[in-house]
């Protein structure tokens, strides 16, 4: 769901000052994570008072919403290619299953503040109003209609719930994401004995995820 840009001078004005915003909370997030994000931080690095900030950001809640919906946004970005229906269907889903994870390792700042503060839940909610009009929505949305289409093209379990399929997907990738990013030698349980590549296990993740729902005759 792409914004219109903005046309007026004064609309091009403010959204080159949020944009700086957004590009310097995003640089504080790299180094210092959530906790080390502030209005004050910010003020200071884009050299802005805070009251001006606020003029854009009521929150630090309202800044880090925008944030991870970036976060979102990436995840469909890098989804879009994937979802070319000339790609057999159990590559596709492997790989949106992969890519959720790798993305969260790339960027561990920007995935922890998906998911930090009262605003962030751990798994989606549908029920939640405005929450298909997100990209965490829209995201999942991919994901439930990704299964639907493996149900309904005989390569899933006919009897499967594409709701909560997506959302026991989903919950499978926050904690392999959650494994790497906290522990980056993982899957090795010991940091000087590596079998396996945590690339290479993330494939194995998938596959492993994707064949547990597939249909058996």
């Amino acid at each position: 769901m792409t914004a219109f840009p903005p046309t007026s001078p004064a609309e091009r004005r403010r959204h080159k000052v949020r944009t700086r915003i957004l590009s310097a909370a995003e640089t504080v997030l790299a180094s210092d994570g959530v906790d080390g994000l502030s209005i004050r931080r910010l003020a200071e690095k884009i050299d802005y008072s805070p009251s001006a900030i606020y003029k854009y950001f009521g929150s630090k809640d309202e800044l880090v919403f925008e944030l991870k919906e970036a976060f979102f946004e990436k995840i469909l970005e890098r989804i879009d290619h994937i979802v070319d229906k000339q790609t057999p269907f159990h590559v596709r889903a492997r790989d949106c299953v992969a890519t959720y994870v790798e993305i969260a390792v790339d960027k561990p700042h920007h995935y922890a503040a998906a998911f930090a503060g009262q605003i962030a839940e751990t798994g989606p909610s549908e029920d939640e109003p405005g929450f298909q009009d997100t990209k965490k929505g829209l995201a999942f949305s991919v994901l439930k209609k990704m299964v639907q289409e493996g149900i309904d093209d005989g390569h899933f379990r006919p009897d499967l719930n594409a709701s909560l399929a997506a959302k026991s997907i989903w919950a499978s990738c926050h904690g392999l994401a959650m494994m790497r990013v906290h522990a980056p030698s993982f899957p090795s349980l010991n940091p000087n004995k590596t079998t396996i590549s945590p690339e290479k296990f993330t494939e194995f993740h998938a596959d492993l995820v994707v064949r547990g729902l597939e249909f058996r005759s």
